[in-house]
């Protein structure tokens, strides 16, 4: 049986995590500014299409939504592997981590221009996330083995 110690380093892997949440606090305050400008009352998520063609506000509002929600939906899988990989290569992890929110940051000031397009400009997020899932696939079967 394995077990499991933290490195002292895991405090960058930690940082790292706690970055990432603000970041998406951020993202959040983002939206928030961006409904107020364009009068999008709650309940609703989204302008419809209609809308957002002729008032850019409300085309902006539903970038920045829509950068949030993406964000939203690949931090869970963005956070397991940090955490797991963290645990034999703290520094490593903690740079791809690093990789993935600039990648993210590009992703998002590229998207809320207006034009979806320029999301692509965040693509180096995925080769954060793809080193984060390698360095996973070894940390777990270094500790199952």
């Amino acid at each position: 049986m394995s077990s499991v110690v933290i490195p002292q380093a895991y405090g960058y892997v930690l940082t790292t995590f706690a970055a990432g949440a603000l970041f998406l606090f951020g993202l959040g305050a983002q939206v928030g500014k961006y409904r107020r400008a364009a009068g999008i009352p709650y309940p609703y998520a989204y302008a419809e299409k209609a809308e957002a063609e002729k008032d850019p506000k409300k085309n902006l509002f539903n970038c920045a939504q829509r950068v949030h929600q993406n964000t939203l939906e690949v931090f869970p899988v963005y956070s397991t592997f940090l955490l797991i990989a963290g645990i034999k290569y703290p520094v490593y992890a903690s740079a791809c981590g690093a990789i993935f929110w600039l990648g993210r940051f590009f992703f998002s000031t590229g998207y809320m221009t207006g034009n979806p397009a320029k999301r692509m400009r965040g693509a180096i997020s995925y080769l954060g996330l793809l080193g984060l899932l390698g360095m996973s696939v070894n940390t777990l079967y270094s500790i199952l083995n």
